[in-house]
Parts: C-alpha cells; structure tokens; sequence
C-alpha cells in the first residue's frame, strides 16, 4: 500500500473513532442546544435515545433533537412502562436493563405501577425487583399477587441454581471437618493438622516426619448435627439481604445434617422455620419496613438454643437500633461465653456494606464478634468457618466494626 494510501486509512479509522466518541457524548448529553456534538442519532440510536430521555431527561436541559422535552416521562400507565421496559431490553444489555429498572422505581415514582400485574410481566426480575415487590406486598391486589409470587419465584429460583450446589458442599466438607476423631482411617486423617502437631518428630537423617499422633475427621452422619439460626433484620434498607438469607435458609434447611431456624424482626419478631421449604413462602411473610428491635430477636433466638457449642447464630443487620443496645450487646456475650458460635453480617448482597451503625458495630467487635458486609459467593465460606470454629473470612475493607 503506497504512503498516501495509507494516510487516507489512518484518516479513516481517526475520523471514525472521533465519531463514535461523538455519538457516545450525544447519548450521554441528551441532545440538548448546548451538548455541542452537532450529532444526529437515526434509527436505534433515536430509540435508544428515547429509551434514556425518558428516564433521566428532565427540566431545559433535556430538549430532544425536535426541541421537545425529553423528559415526558414514562407516563401514568403499566402498559406505557411495560412497553418502555420492552424498548430498553431490546437496546441495553441485561445487567443495564436492572441499573434503569431500580433508577425508574425511584426517579419516577413506579411502585404504585409496581402493583399492575401486565407491568410485572414485563419487568427483568432481579433481587431488588424482588425487594420492591415484597414492600408493596400488603398494598397487592389479589389479581396482581399471582404474578408478583410468579416474578419473585424466578428470581429465587435462577439464586438457588447459583448458589445451592456450592454452599451444599462447602458445608458438608466442614462439617466432616468439625466431627474430629483421634483413630481416623487411613482415607479420614487431615494431613495438614497431622503434620503440625508432629514436626517436633522429624527425623533429619531420614528428611521425614515420624506421625507419633494422627489428627482426623469423621464423616458427618445424620445423626450429626449443627445448629443455625438465621436473625435477619427485614427493615427497608435489608432488601436484598433478606431475599439472599431466605434463599440460603431454605438451602441449608435441605441439608439432614443442619437444624436451620429463621428469624425476621423489625419491632417483632417472626419464626418463619416452618416456611423454609419454600423460600418464596418465607418472602411473602416478611414485611420490609418499620423499626427495629435487634435485642428482642436476639432474645427470641437465645431461648432456642439448646446445644451451645454446636449453634451459629448469623445476625443479619445495619445494627441501627432501636432498642436496649447494653442489652442487645450482654445477649451477644453471653451467647459467646457458652459456645455460640456468633457471626455479624452488615448486609448479605452484592452491594458491599450499607450505611450501619459504627458504634454497635465497634462494640461488637470488642466482643470478638466483626460485623462486615459479606457477598453471596462469600457466605459458603463464612458459615463453613463458623461451623469449624475457625477464624471468619472477613474481607478487606478496613471498616471500623472489623
């Protein structure tokens, strides 16, 4: 290729990058006389344009390209928004579709759409979805319930296929673990405990360990059990966090090796064990909203307990409460001093950690009991560690209640 020909290629490629970039700012800008692109969008560019204007277009600023408002909004009726919820499905992917949902709820005031069942079948159903639905749930009408209970099982269905296999057989390995037996067989000896406790044995002129003691693990039987108690704050701000603990409740309640209780609160205290068959069940009996009263449902869950040393109690909450705090903090030591093993989680989402009271949270860890914010991928690994009495998996996030 000659040097010109080459110029004019690179010229080319140039100018069509600038444009794309130029296309991107319109996207961004909204269209508006000052966005100084000069850009015109056609076709699904237009669409999408519109798809966006109609959500975050508003005021002077978001005149379209025909010098009307972007910002008419998405209209007064389920099937304007389901036709809109059609129109971005069809532009932006799937985990853009989610981000414009939960931005529509709240810029545009849709839960009251939220209530119409043509609206719901429109909808990309995902965990905050799901948190919408059940604090509308009270405000449902029956004809609309069937399909809300239709969306959430989705949802619940698609985070037990994600999460149920792995979390059976991280904890069914702990449990192994946790059964600790001084005669192991051959195939049950924990190699790695066994060879700690032995180096003082090491034969330099053989370059070998003498296993004076072995240290093994017994297979967990039926008969074998621990106890986990799920306490789980079902005030507004814990949406996600409840759908997440109902579907990891009703996982471990399938596992014949681990007693599972459930417990929701706000200023009281529901036991939805009997539930936990079916978690779409446990949802539509929590009630998102209200106050809270963490020593109240911590006192509930201290008077189930009957095994100490073989129970995990896993406080799910922000820890605003409201409350005996010095109360609430001598239920937590004192479930410690008899075995309870007592885990603290912040939030059990994706998000990371929700705004929570650093106090209680620095309180309790005074007691050896962090409170953090914990992933679904992560809490497999954060109730095995319970289970095995080990040091929790805490990530690194350099919060105060670590």
């Amino acid at each position: 290729m000659s040097t010109e020909a080459t110029g004019r290629a690179g010229a080319a490629v140039e100018a069509g990058a600038s444009d794309e970039r130029l296309r991107r700012w319109r996207l961004v800008l909204g269209g508006a006389e000052a966005d100084g692109t000069g850009c015109e969008l056609t076709g699904q560019d237009a669409g999408m344009d519109g798809a966006l204007g109609a959500l975050y277009g508003g005021g002077a600023a978001g005149k379209g390209r025909a010098g009307k408002d972007r910002s008419a909004g998405l209209g007064g009726s389920a099937p304007s928004v389901a036709r809109w919820l059609g129109d971005i499905r069809t532009y932006f992917p799937s985990s853009v579709v989610q981000v414009m949902q939960r931005d529509a709820i709240d810029r545009l005031g849709l839960s009251t759409l939220l209530l119409e069942p043509e609206m719901l079948e429109a909808v990309e159903a995902d965990v905050h979805l799901v948190g919408s639905l059940l604090s509308l749930n009270k405000a449902m009408p029956e004809t609309t319930k069937e399909t809300a209970r239709a969306v959430v099982r989705k949802v619940v269905e698609n985070l037990e296929k994600r999460l149920a296999t792995r979390t059976r057989a991280t904890l069914t390995g702990a449990l192994d673990r946790s059964a600790r037996i001084s005669r192991p067989r051959h195939q049950d000896i924990d190699w790695n405990r066994t060879i700690s406790a032995n180096l003082k044995h090491y034969l330099p002129e053989y370059r070998t360990i003498v296993p004076e003691r072995l240290i093994g693990y017994g297979r967990a039987s039926q008969s074998v059990k621990k106890e986990v108690i799920l306490c789980i704050d079902q005030s507004g701000s814990m949406a996600a966090s409840v759908v997440y603990a109902s579907v990891f409740g009703a996982v471990l309640a399938s596992m014949r090796s681990i007693n599972t209780r459930l417990v929701v609160f706000d200023t009281a205290v529901v036991d939805l064990t009997d539930q936990l068959d079916d978690p779409v069940d446990v949802l539509f009996g929590t009630q998102l909203g209200g106050g809270t009263d963490i020593n109240r449902a911590l006192a509930y869950c201290q008077s189930q307990i009957t095994r100490p040393a073989d129970t995990v109690v896993v406080l799910i909450s922000d820890l605003y409460e409201g409350g005996i705090r010095n109360e609430m903090l001598k239920r937590v030591a004192a479930m410690k001093a008899s075995g309870v093993q007592f885990v603290t989680l912040l939030a059990l989402s994706d998000e990371g950690a929700p705004a929570y009271d650093r106090e209680h949270a620095a309180a309790l860890a005074a007691l050896d009991a962090p409170a953090f914010a914990c992933t679904p991928d992560l809490f497999p690994d954060v109730m095995a560690a319970a289970i095995e009495k080990r040091p929790l998996p805490i990530p690194d996030t350099g919060s105060p209640g670590r």
